[in-house]
């Protein structure tokens, strides 16, 4: 991976003078190149790139032009290649612009999605805690801006901000949190729940919204939730079909809007009382 462009996570930056593409190649399944549409930009753009990541939005002004001194940012095409496995896990990598996903690709073709990464996150942080190469996959879902920060750099930062380490510690805790959870529903759970669950999840609806709210809309292929929760397309097109059918969502073209979140929310909490029965364990208020 690029010096600077290889992070495995969210994050700007890119050593001055090193090319961020190094290591950038082909996707292992579709062989299509990582698309380079352009680098590079002036200050200003790079500032108000940084100040777009929720995770650097408390840094210190002299803190944040620091980084931005450091940081360059990286364009890609739809399908292109941000980072492959075994690239050098050398920066972190924040989404300015679009979507990005994370994958294992299998050379079949075969792909396990693990995240969508969405403007203001940041991702390839594990290269902070380990210097090891990248393990995943990361493509352009769509036309995105990525700004690569080099891990030296922010390495240096949270040296003089440690608030800065506890909140990274918080991202890493609640992507483990989100990871095993979906773990938990690949192994007990049917296709309905689990896709039920990750549409609430995914909509960031399952302990909150309100009748007044408008409907949450998900831009996301039937393909792309099946690879989520470990179906097939046909699967999961026939079940949000059914779910259309009793009028808790509506299917648009890459649309899914969720027309009844309490009663979505109704079916995970009657499916975890049912689970919890089946397996002996006492039902706990709140699970």
């Amino acid at each position: 991976m690029a010096k600077a462009a290889a992070g495995g996570g969210r994050v700007f930056l890119d050593f001055p003078c090193v090319s961020p593409y190094r290591g950038v190649g082909q996707h292992p399944a579709t062989g299509k190149a990582a698309a380079r549409l352009g680098a590079g930009s002036c200050m200003g753009d790079k500032l108000w790139y940084l100040k777009q990541c929720l995770l650097f939005e408390r840094l210190p002004a002299k803190e944040v032009a620091w980084l931005e001194s450091c940081a360059r940012h990286q364009r890609f095409a739809t399908g292109g290649v941000v980072y492959l496995p075994a690239a050098e896990a050398d920066a972190v990598l924040a989404l300015v612009a679009g979507r990005v996903k994370i994958c294992h690709s299998t050379p079949e073709g075969k792909e396990s999605i693990l995240a969508f990464i969405e403007p203001g996150e940041v991702f390839g942080e594990l290269c902070l805690v380990d210097d090891a190469v990248r393990e995943e996959l990361a493509i352009a879902a769509r036309a995105s801006v990525v700004v690569l920060i080099p891990r030296t750099a922010l390495l240096a930062v949270i040296e003089r901000c440690p608030a800065l380490a506890l909140s990274i510690s918080g991202l890493l805790g609640l992507r483990r949190r989100r990871l095993e959870r979906r773990l938990k529903y690949l192994l007990f759970r049917s296709t309905r729940d689990r896709l039920v669950h990750l549409l609430l999840d995914l909509a960031g609806t399952e302990r909150a919204g309100s009748a007044d709210s408008p409907p949450p809309r998900l831009s996301l292929s039937h393909q792309d939730l099946a690879g989520l929760i470990g179906s097939t397309r046909e699967t999961v097109s026939g079940t949000l079909g059914d779910l259309q059918s009793e009028g808790l969502v509506r299917l648009g073209r890459q649309n899914i809007h969720l027309l009844d979140v309490p009663s979505l929310r109704r079916l995970v909490e009657l499916e975890t009382i049912k689970t919890t029965v089946r397996r002996g364990a006492p039902v706990l208020a709140g699970d």
